[in-house]
């Protein structure tokens, strides 16, 4: 298993899910993934398994080494399975912020959503807040999936902003809402 330099712990548990270092293995689940859900991402054209090899061997690869990587990505496990996968992205280490990343395998989307999504929080507020001391985190999501917001208002984010017609998206402008956390840990 890969290490981060960052992390003086590896792997996050909840029950029978756990987050540990993204692991090569999964890199074509992943872009399975991405390419399935682009519609909510930052991704406007599909992977290839060349480019997603590309960006393990030149992106991923190095973060491991580093003392502040600008993202520390995780495989997201059912046991040994993976079924999703994220992490803390834009890291400021100055300031003590980052952003909040995860897509689950497709369809669990649709049936257990909610489950995943706040199993998946626990285990990165951990990373963030605990290992790493940062003190906010937020999200950035396109205004399309009205059900991430009721779990991340649950899990007492707040709406920090909206962007208005932020994002063109099926020829229309969308909005951005971002929400965010405090560590208070």
């Amino acid at each position: 298993m890969n290490s981060y330099n960052a992390l003086n712990k590896q792997k996050f548990s909840r029950g029978e899910y756990s987050i540990v270092p993204i692991r090569l293995e999964d890199r074509y689940k992943i872009m399975q993934w991405r390419n399935e859900q682009m519609y909510h991402l930052r991704q406007n054209e599909l992977l290839t398994k060349k480019k997603q090899d590309n960006y393990f061997d030149s992106v991923v690869s190095n973060l491991f080494e580093q003392e502040k990587p600008g993202q520390i990505l995780f495989s997201y496990l059912k046991g040994e399975e993976c079924i999703g996968y994220g992490g803390l992205v834009h890291i400021n280490w100055v300031d003590k912020n980052a952003e909040i990343s995860f897509i689950m395998k497709t369809d669990l989307e649709q049936k257990e959503f909610n489950k995943h999504w706040n199993i998946y929080l626990k285990l990165i507020e951990r990373v963030a807040f605990k290992e790493l001391n940062l003190h906010k985190l937020h999200t950035y999501a396109f205004d399309l999936r009205p059900k991430i917001y009721e779990v991340l208002e649950a899990a007492n984010f707040k709406v920090e902003a909206v962007l208005k017609e932020h994002c063109f998206f099926n020829n229309e402008y969308i909005d951005i809402i971002i929400h965010s956390k405090f560590n208070d840990i």
